[in-house]
């Protein structure tokens, strides 16, 4: 019997995440299928090993995972194209965001990181809208943004946002970020409430704002060598698993966002929700980087966008 195919899954969060539920409902559905010809493994989270949540990029475009998954702003040095989707107040709500990245603007970005990345891209999990908290003050407006120094996603898009808002963008890593966080050496950061709380942030941060100012989405890559020698069987069984933990991923963002919500008011946090005019004044604030972003990628990824004229 020849031996089995190894599938090494990793991420960078507890084994109680949706992310990492996901790819466990992924080997457990390849190993109902196909039996002893696989052989599982899991990495929940590669930081606890030691390695930055960036590190998880080449660790499965250079074989030693199989399949990870990374918020897409993290590709964005190589990949600029997918600076589009970093951009502020892209989406209307989940729904639109969701059909654009199933759809044709998420197929033309997974090209796009296919022709620049050893990786095959199977599909988009869910990191959701993000919010800012702080440990300074309240935030409502743009104004009281003005001198924090908040950690974003090693995006030029994204530090470009916040620089409108008058904010100190701070591009690093997830790791450096919690360290810095707990230290008080920078003031705020920007996450979904379920990352916020999954990290701790919450018991450093008093103030959330719900600004749901990004919609990021994490793509779900393979090491391109490994699962184009696979036989065309598993091929189709990995690509139907990855689908159906899409969905799953999904449902259990909302239901995370929604406890996380709740633990932060727990902590006795301040939540602040915008008003409709507070959230105008943010959209309006970043304009300018809206009207910039049409020369910079063109029409054709922008009649992708369902939402843009």
């Amino acid at each position: 019997m020849p031996d089995p195919i190894q599938i090494r899954m990793g991420g960078y969060g507890p084994a109680t995440t949706g992310f990492s539920r996901a790819l466990k409902r992924i080997g457990d559905r390849l190993t109902a299928e196909f039996g002893d010809r696989v052989e599982i493994k899991y990495v929940w989270n590669i930081m606890d090993l030691g390695y930055r949540a960036e590190d998880i990029l080449w660790l499965v475009e250079h074989g030693l995972l199989t399949l990870g998954y990374q918020s897409s702003s993290y590709l964005t040095d190589r990949v600029p194209e997918l600076g589009l989707v970093d951009l502020p107040f892209l989406f209307a709500d989940t729904q639109s965001a969701r059909a654009a990245m199933d759809g044709a603007l998420g197929d033309v970005l997974a090209r796009k990181i296919e022709a620049r990345a050893s990786f095959r891209i199977l599909g988009w999990f869910e990191n959701g809208f993000r919010h800012i908290s702080n440990r300074v003050r309240p935030v409502r407006m743009p104004a009281e943004l003005k001198g924090l120094r908040i950690r974003v996603l090693p995006s030029k898009v994204q530090a470009r946002t916040f620089e409108l808002l008058g904010a100190v963008p701070m591009r690093m890593d997830l790791t450096q970020a919690i360290e810095m966080i707990k230290a008080g050496t920078i003031d705020a950061q920007e996450n979904p409430l379920s990352n916020t709380v999954t990290y701790g942030v919450h018991k450093f941060h008093r103030f959330h704002t719900l600004s749901n100012h990004f919609y990021v989405s994490r793509p779900i890559f393979l090491h391109r060598t490994a699962f184009d020698s696979w036989p065309g069987d598993l091929q189709a069984a990995m690509r139907a698993a990855v689908t159906d933990a899409i969905a799953f991923q999904r449902e259990l963002h909302v239901r995370e966002e929604e406890d996380a919500h709740k633990a932060i008011e727990a902590e006795r946090c301040e939540v602040v929700e915008p008003t409709a005019a507070e959230h105008d004044a943010f959209a309006v604030a970043v304009q300018p980087l809206l009207d910039e972003a049409r020369g910079t990628y063109g029409r054709e990824l922008f009649d992708l966008v369902a939402r843009l004229p």
